[in-house]
């Protein structure tokens, strides 16, 4: 755990986790996390920092700020095919990797004017998973997030084949979705491109792959992830599949630091009635057993009686980085006592 303290022996104000997702498309959940650490101490109180991942974009990342390693620079093949700059973390341990399928496969790599979500392939996500075997991972966690394929992972199998197999190491494939692998293209095609036409099609093509597959992903949870990226790995590495923000948050020892804090700070980018569906906020509100959760989002599309329903204190709206240091100041000066009775104050509490 990489934490943001006080001075080795200070036991000023109360220990404050800091614990966010990304804001995606505007800050990294280390930005976030910063920021907010940045009020937490000018208030008096003592910021951890813990940045966390749901499984999704920004997975990588997140395990490597949290338990430290390093990046390994790559080309490997584009969703269209074209040689694309990728990178893979390879953590501390020097037995565990991390592939954001988005790295390779994503969504963003394709200009929208040329997503085509038949064409696209999964190539490089295996390429990125045969290299961390190469370089000697026993575990490599496969973050399903942002991916602008919907091949049933055939690219990425035929990649992982190709660039010598697994080595023995065992694949851990998070997501924070449930859809089975013959719902993919139903589910995840329109964002990709997809017509109605060539959802149909995609549909076909999966429920065909399935049925050669050396066993049959379809009706299992998780394995319509990434496009059914998912299901090909199970189907034919056995890979496991689980939920990516309990895998994360058992990787960087989430448990013990909530457990020592006196108040735990999550968000990300819009909290809305999905945030409670295996994103980093429903984590976080299910582990975090005794202590009080706030939650910071650039968009909180949820009404006050929601958010406490959800088990949160608070919902503070911080679009900026300045605003992340004044809820961090904020929530902080609560639990110091300077603000009495407890209760939420200031105009960007919800």
């Amino acid at each position: 755990m990489t934490a943001d303290d006080a001075a080795p022996g200070d036991t000023r104000g109360p220990e404050i986790l800091l614990c966010p997702d990304s804001f995606k498309g505007t800050f990294a959940a280390r930005e976030v996390a910063a920021a907010l650490a940045r009020g937490v101490h000018e208030a008096g109180g003592r910021p951890v920092v813990l940045p966390l991942a749901d499984g999704g974009e920004g997975t990588a990342q997140a395990l490597l700020d949290a338990v430290g390693g390093v990046w390994l620079e790559v080309t490997a093949t584009g969703p269209l095919g074209e040689p694309v700059p990728a990178r893979l973390a390879l953590l501390t341990d020097g037995r565990t990797a991390v592939v954001d399928v988005a790295a390779a496969s994503g969504l963003p790599l394709v200009a929208r004017e040329d997503r085509d979500a038949e064409r696209a392939t999964s190539y490089g996500t295996g390429e990125l998973i045969a290299q961390a075997a190469r370089e000697g991972a026993r575990t490599v966690y496969v973050a399903c997030g942002g991916s602008a394929t919907t091949d049933g992972g055939h690219g990425a199998v035929q990649a992982v084949h190709a660039g010598g197999g697994l080595r023995g190491a065992r694949l851990v494939v998070l997501s924070d979705v449930t859809t089975p692998f013959e719902e993919a293209a139903t589910v995840f095609g329109p964002q990709k491109g997809a017509a109605p036409d060539a959802v149909e099609r995609l549909t076909d093509h999966l429920h065909r792959l399935a049925a050669g597959f050396p066993r049959d992903p379809r009706g299992l949870p998780r394995s319509g992830a990434a496009g059914g990226l998912a299901g090909g790995l199970w189907a034919f590495f056995d890979a496991e599949l689980t939920s990516g923000i309990d895998a994360v948050m058992d990787a960087v020892g989430f448990d013990d630091a909530s457990r020592r804090a006196a108040v735990v700070v999550t968000g990300e980018g819009r909290l809305d009635d999905q945030s409670m569906r295996g994103k980093v906020v429903s984590g976080v509100v299910r582990r975090a057993v005794g202590r009080p959760v706030y939650v910071c989002a650039g968009q909180v599309a949820l009404p006050e009686h929601a958010v406490r329903e959800a088990g949160l204190r608070a919902a503070l709206v911080t679009p900026t980085l300045e605003d992340l240091v004044r809820a961090g100041a904020h929530i902080t000066r609560m639990h110091v006592g300077r603000h009495g009775d407890g209760t939420e104050q200031g105009a960007a509490a919800r």
